[in-house]
C-alpha cells in the first residue's frame, strides 16, 4: 500500500484586482487557507514539486497583472483573476518525477509566489551547482538579472576596451551588474539614478565612472553632452521616453543600444513618443531590444565569467530582502517608486 503523502499549508499571493497604472498593495491577496500534498501526483509524468526560500520582485510583473494585451505575453503568460503569482525564484527540490531533478536538489527559474509550487512543466528550471555564495544571489545576480546585463552588454552590444558606456535605471538590479561588467571590460561607465543616494553609491560602491540624479536634471541632453562630451558608444536602456529621446542625439557614429526595458512607460496610458529617431540612421546606429529568455543557453558561459569575479569580490552587488511572503507585495509595489537600492528579494523560507 503507498505511503499517503504529507499534507501542509501553503501561504500564496493571489491576484485580487487586474493593476491599472502602477500595481498597488490592494491589487493582491494573501491566501492562507490553501494546502498542498508533498507528493507530485502521479497524473504529472514530469512534475517537480519545491519549496520556496527566495522570490524575485521585476518590473514585467506589473504587465502580467493588467487585464490588457502586453507584447511580454510571447514569454509569459498574463495572470488571471483569482490565480497565484509567478516569477523568478530560489527554491529546494522535495519530490520530483522529472529525470532532471532529485529530492534535495537546490534550483532556480519561474515557481510561484506560495510557500511550495507544484511546477508541472519544469524546462525554465535550473540546478544549482554552485553553493559557494549565497543562494539569494540565483535570484538576481546568478540569475535573471545577471543573465540579463550579460546579454544585453556582451551579446547585444560588443563592448571594447575604451567605449563611453552610459546606463539608465543604473542602481537597478540589472544597471549595477551592466556597468561593473563594463568596467571589468576596459570602459567608461556612467550611469543615472533618480536620487543623491543612489548617485553616491554607483560612484563610491559599484565602480561607476561618475553618475547624475536625472530627476534633477532640467535638459537631459545638456546633461548628458556634460558627461559624455564625445558622445555614447553604448546605451544600456532601462527607462525609455525623454531619456531614450536624449540619448539618441549623443550617441556616436556606429553606437550600440540595448533596450532591455522602459520603465518611465510601462503605466503611461498614451506611450510618450522618440523625436530623435533620425539619430539612428545619420550615426548608423545599431538598436535592439531582447529579453533574458534569449540568452538561456548561455548560462553556463555567463558562470564561467561571473562566478570567479564574485569569489575574488570583484563584483559588488546589494540586495534589499522583503522577509515573509506577506511583505512581497508592497515589496514588489515599492520598484516603481524607487523604494530599493539594488536587486529586491521576497525571502520565503529559511533555507
Amino acid at each position: 500500500m503507498a505511503e499517503e503523502a504529507e499534507v501542509v499549508k501553503n501561504k500564496q499571493v493571489v491576484l485580487k484586482n487586474y493593476a491599472t497604472g502602477f500595481v498597488k498593495d490592494s491589487d493582491f491577496i494573501i491566501k492562507t487557507d490553501s494546502t498542498m500534498s508533498l507528493k507530485v501526483p502521479e497524473s504529472s509524468s514530469k512534475g517537480v514539486l519545491v519549496k520556496n526560500f527566495y522570490l524575485s520582485c521585476d518590473p514585467y510583473l506589473s504587465f502580467l497583472m493588467q487585464k490588457s494585451d502586453s507584447s511580454l505575453e510571447a514569454q509569459f503568460s498574463r495572470f488571471s483573476l483569482g490565480s497565484t503569482i509567478n516569477g523568478f525564484g530560489v527554491a529546494k527540490v522535495v519530490d520530483s518525477r522529472h529525470p532532471k531533478f532529485e529530492k534535495g536538489d537546490l534550483v532556480w527559474g519561474i515557481t510561484g509566489w506560495e510557500e511550495y509550487s507544484l511546477i508541472a512543466e519544469p524546462d525554465s528550471l535550473f540546478k544549482i551547482e554552485h553553493t559557494d555564495v549565497p543562494l539569494s544571489h540565483y535570484t538576481g545576480l546568478l540569475g535573471m538579472s545577471g543573465l540579463t546585463a550579460y546579454g544585453g552588454l556582451f551579446e547585444v552590444c560588443n563592448p571594447k576596451k575604451g567605449e563611453k558606456v552610459f546606463v539608465s535605471a543604473a542602481s537597478g538590479s540589472v544597471g549595477l551588474l551592466v556597468g561593473q561588467f563594463a568596467k571589468l571590460t576596459g570602459c567608461h561607465v556612467i550611469g543615472s539614478a533618480g536620487s543623491r543616494e543612489k548617485v553616491d553609491l554607483l560612484k563610491n560602491k559599484f565602480g561607476f565612472d561618475d553618475a547624475f540624479n536625472y530627476k534633477e536634471e532640467q535638459d537631459l541632453d545638456a546633461a548628458l553632452k556634460r558627461y559624455f562630451p564625445e558622445g555614447i558608444d553604448i546605451h544600456f536602456e532601462n527607462v525609455g521616453g525623454k531619456m531614450l529621446d536624449a540619448v539618441l542625439l549623443n550617441m556616436r557614429m556606429h553606437g550600440r543600444i540595448a533596450v532591455c526595458g522602459l520603465m518611465s512607460q510601462y503605466h503611461q496610458e498614451k506611450p510618450e513618443g522618440l523625436y530623435n529617431v533620425a539619430s539612428i540612421l545619420i550615426k548608423r546606429l545599431r538598436m535592439e531590444g531582447f529579453g533574458v529568455f534569449d540568452y538561456l543557453h548561455l548560462y553556463p558561459k555567463f558562470l564561467d565569467l561571473v562566478l570567479p569575479q564574485i569569489r575574488e569580490k570583484k563584483i559588488t552587488y546589494v540586495e534589499d530582502i522583503a522577509e515573509g511572503l506577506e511583505n512581497g507585495p508592497a515589496a514588489l509595489v515599492g520598484l516603481f517608486s524607487g523604494r530599493n537600492v539594488g536587486k529586491q528579494v521576497v525571502l520565503v523560507a529559511r533555507e
